[in-house]
């Protein structure tokens, strides 16, 4: 019969989680913030259609993850790479600092 240690994470990778979760958050607000008054400044509709400039230092380093929480800090970094959030070159830096 398997425990409940190995159903649910400990309170370390919780903790882990919602470092994660809360930078990301936090990372994409300032995002949203910066396009909304970039585009307010400019009063522009072509706005709409440029994405964001942001460098890989501004994304946010990740806490020490384990499998699972690697492949989901890895699918938002995907997700912000196909919305246009990051450019490739950002994206990869990103991963690399993941991934080390």
């Amino acid at each position: 019969m398997p425990s409940a240690r190995s159903r649910r994470p400990g309170l370390l990778g919780t903790v882990a989680r919602t470092a994660v979760i809360s930078g990301t958050a936090q990372a994409t607000s300032k995002i949203v913030n910066r396009r909304a008054r970039s585009r307010w400044e400019q009063g522009s509709p072509t706005a709409e259609t440029t994405p964001p400039e942001i460098s890989a230092a501004e994304i946010p380093a990740a806490a020490p993850a384990g499998g699972d929480q690697l492949a989901d800090q890895l699918s938002r970094l995907a997700e912000l790479r196909i919305s246009g959030v990051l450019t490739d070159e950002e994206f990869a830096a990103a991963k690399a600092r993941l991934l080390t």
